[in-house]
């Protein structure tokens, strides 16, 4: 693959990661206290599907580029834990753009 290419990949799996991101806060800081202080349900019901979308789209961007990239387990491992953190994906944004796009 060309280079054009790769950058493509890794774009779109730090797209995917930051939509991720944003879809997480999301349910954490809104859609889950509308669910319990206001009584509104369908908020997690919705937030919720979406962000279950863009964790598995997640995933398979982080699988695909892994292989374009030949990662390591350890990063992968990495790059998948910190899906689970809260923010954890804006600092594997920022750590991979500082790896791979040094001037």
């Amino acid at each position: 693959m060309t280079t054009t290419t790769n950058k493509k990949i890794l774009n779109r799996f730090l797209k995917v990661g930051f939509a991720e991101g944003i879809s997480y806060l999301v349910l954490l800081l809104i859609a889950m206290p509308l669910k319990y202080f206001a009584g509104w349900p369908a908020a997690v019901k919705v937030v919720g599907m979406l962000h279950g979308i863009l964790f598995v789209a997640f995933c398979i961007t982080l699988a695909h580029a892994a292989f374009v990239y030949r990662w390591g387990i350890k990063k992968i491992i990495i790059a998948f834990l910190l899906s689970l953190v809260p923010c954890g994906t804006f600092f594997l944004e920022k750590a991979l753009k500082e790896e791979h796009f040094k001037s």
